[in-house]
């Protein structure tokens, strides 16, 4: 009679090997990632099993953040192939990808987005500086003896005497979104820096400054950090949470949808959205310029930022259709001065730019340690 033990351990064996076949038999592309990498991403997908013998990849829109988690989890089938960032990978997500096993990862910037605040057509757009926009969603701003306060702002006539007496109300993305990531960095930061004693936090080394700025500003010490970026960052980077900023999750067409029916919010996104809605909504002009392709393309218009996708080389050959995907991505025809993406909202790279990601994508040559 058989060892019941070794019984039992034959019978996993034959389940682990059918369930490891099962997977293995994936034969389609697995992406995911950014909702403003998203639109581009499937367009590129569907063009590829249009015109190839491969299968449609599958494309899901997860948020940066909860992509690159997803994508650096480990290597094998039942992880993605690809994932989508409307940012650059993180040295933290470097890290995290480089523990589960996931090394040569192939980086590729497609081109360059700009983060939108859009209001339906109904209304005047607003004429906004960065400043206002930190005046009116920080959690905390200084106040009139410099130090910081919470939020009082109720009405951008409030955050400025220009602007008109309705009600702040702004639909953006969760914290897992890169088009969340990028407009603390460039808006926020933008206009927290407009204020002296923030700006020079923001480049201090010095202990002792910091100190005496945190003081000034009526920061608490149990905040401190050696380096004034970070203490600089926490004031900025913090959204209120009183209502006036809603988290709309991240389906930009959703807040699309919001903007027309509630014609004085504004929402934020990435400029593909704006510019493939543009018979509903419009966006705001920041520091002087609208957002526009010409604008975003040549860097006058401030918040913009370049959009990337990351794969797995070790999918490569274990799952069809990888490399075949991204030459399709990288090609002229795609991501190039006049390539379908460009009629889609995307902004392309400089031709020196996408020669160099083209190659990198070509020859499977993976990124650096940031």
């Amino acid at each position: 009679m058989l060892n019941k033990t070794l019984v039992i351990s034959a019978l996993s064996a034959v389940l682990v090997s059918g369930t490891t076949q099962a997977a293995a038999a994936r034969d389609y592309v697995s992406i995911v990632g950014s909702s403003t990498v998203y639109p581009f991403a499937t367009v590129v997908a569907e063009q590829f099993g249009r015109t190839t013998q491969f299968k449609t990849p599958k494309v899901e829109s997860t948020g940066s953040g909860g992509g690159l988690k997803l994508f650096c989890a480990g290597v094998g089938v039942e992880h993605p192939d690809i994932t989508n960032s409307s940012r650059r990978i993180k040295q933290s997500e470097q890290q995290q990808c480089a523990e589960n096993g996931v090394r040569d990862v192939i980086e590729v910037k497609v081109g360059y987005d700009g983060i939108v605040l859009g209001q339906s057509k109904r209304t005047t757009p607003l004429n906004l500086t960065r400043k206002d926009i930190f005046l009116a969603l920080a959690k905390q701003v200084p106040g009139e003896d410099g130090r910081l306060i919470d939020n009082p702002h109720r009405t951008w006539n409030d955050v400025n005497p220009d602007l008109p007496s309705t009600k702040i109300e702004v639909l953006g993305p969760p914290p897992t979104s890169g088009t969340r990531d990028a407009f603390v960095e460039l808006a926020m930061e933008g206009g927290a820096k407009t204020y002296a004693d923030l700006k020079t936090l923001r480049g201090s080394k010095d202990e002792a400054e910091i100190k005496g700025l945190m003081k000034k500003l009526g920061i608490p010490e149990s905040a401190f950090n050696k380096k004034g970026k970070k203490v600089f960052q926490a004031v900025s980077h913090a959204i209120r949470e009183d209502g006036t900023f809603i988290e709309a999750g991240e389906n930009d067409n959703l807040i699309v949808q919001k903007l027309e029916a509630n014609p004085n919010a504004v929402g934020i996104f990435g400029f593909s959205f704006l510019d493939q809605n543009a018979d509903r909504i419009h966006g705001a002009i920041v520091d002087g310029e609208a957002p526009t392709f010409e604008a975003i393309a040549d860097g006058t218009y401030p918040v913009s930022r370049p959009l990337y996708f990351y794969a797995k080389k070790a999918h490569v050959g274990a799952v069809p259709g990888i490399a075949e995907y991204l030459a399709e991505f990288t090609s002229e025809k795609a991501f190039g001065e006049e390539g379908y993406l460009s009629e889609k909202g995307l902004i392309p790279m400089p031709e020196a730019e996408r020669n160099q990601f083209r190659d990198d994508a070509r020859s499977l040559t993976p990124m650096g340690a940031l």
